[in-house]
């Protein structure tokens, strides 16, 4: 009998996401209709996608826009008990414009509502784990780095 020799290697779920803000530098939200947080536009990568492709088509799907998708802000290691091993790429959407803003056509069944927030307020109205990515992926915005992140926080 042959074992696999990949068996013990880890398999993620991987998800991407968009960091998106408006001109007064907050951080844009969606309000899931399936959660009882807020969250930010982004989903699982499917089968023959790359991250940025993923962004870039659930930021479609959920907000009806095709803004252009920036460069990878911050990647995080994430396992979870429940979900098992997860790694997330966050990238730059950078500033909504009006135009775009306009054209946002939420889909129902996914998203309630859109909201913007400082990020520091933002801690308060989701989970820990994407608080941390909030506010390292503003500040590898800022500071034109990108970020190696182990469950929502800076990795040596």
């Amino acid at each position: 009998m042959t074992t696999d020799p990949t068996a013990s290697f880890a398999r993620p779920v991987v998800a991407a996401g968009v960091l998106f803000f408006d001109d007064q530098d907050r951080v844009l939200l969606v309000v899931p209709s399936y959660k009882d947080y807020r969250d930010i536009p982004g989903g699982y990568v499917e089968h023959g996608e790359t991250p940025s492709q993923a962004a870039a088509r659930e930021v479609h799907e959920e907000l009806g826009i095709a803004p252009p998708i920036g460069r990878l802000l911050l990647t995080d290691w994430a396992p979870d008990d429940a979900e098992g091993d997860k790694l997330l790429y966050v990238f730059d959407g950078g500033i909504l414009t009006q135009d775009h803003l306009a054209e946002i056509q939420l889909d129902p069944a996914e998203i309630t509502a859109i909201e913007f927030h400082d990020v520091e307020r933002a801690r308060t109205l989701t989970v820990e784990r994407l608080a941390r990515r909030l506010h390292h992926g503003k500040a590898a915005r800022a500071d034109g780095t990108t970020r190696y992140l182990e469950h929502g926080r800076l990795a040596p």
